[in-house]
């Protein structure tokens, strides 16, 4: 069965009206991300250190590297939130860094994306299921390829 027909499907006029919400929502994932991730590879260097596998009272820091395990937990549970909300829009994050999104569509009777990361205005390219990011091209051409009846 075509999945397109399961999932909500964007004509890039459809995509665009999103973008308003999506570009908030996006940009609170790269921040956050990049925060929860560096501050994951800051804990992994702690736990490396002697005397840190003793997480209890008698470790001077073992309150302190709690209290940044449930902040880091807390956040990882924003993110996740972050990941449904976009997922209830009907879009999909392919890369948290970069604010990678991608919008299903149909382009010649066939299922592909539209795309769109953090930092473009509007959604302006497509590309094919299987290509991602490099494959993008311009959904003007789409118009362009089209004559006129």
């Amino acid at each position: 069965m075509n999945a397109a027909l399961h999932k909500k499907v964007f004509t890039p006029a459809e995509a665009n009206q999103t973008l308003p919400l999506v570009k908030v929502i996006v940009s609170d994932i790269v921040t956050l991300y990049k925060s929860v991730h560096d501050r994951q590879g800051r804990l992994a260097i702690i736990r490396q250190r002697p005397g840190m596998e003793n997480r209890d009272d008698s470790n001077v820091y073992g309150e302190e590297l709690r209290q940044i395990e449930e902040e880091l937990n807390r956040d990882i549970e924003r993110l996740e939130e972050y990941l449904e909300e976009l997922k209830s829009i009907g879009v999909e994050l392919k890369d948290p860094v970069k604010g990678l999104i991608d919008f299903n569509t149909i382009i010649d009777g066939r299922e592909a994306y539209l795309c769109w990361h953090l930092g473009e205005e509007e959604v302006l390219y497509w590309h094919e299921l299987d290509s991602g990011f490099q494959g993008r091209q311009s959904i003007l051409e789409l118009s362009e390829e089209k004559p006129e009846e």
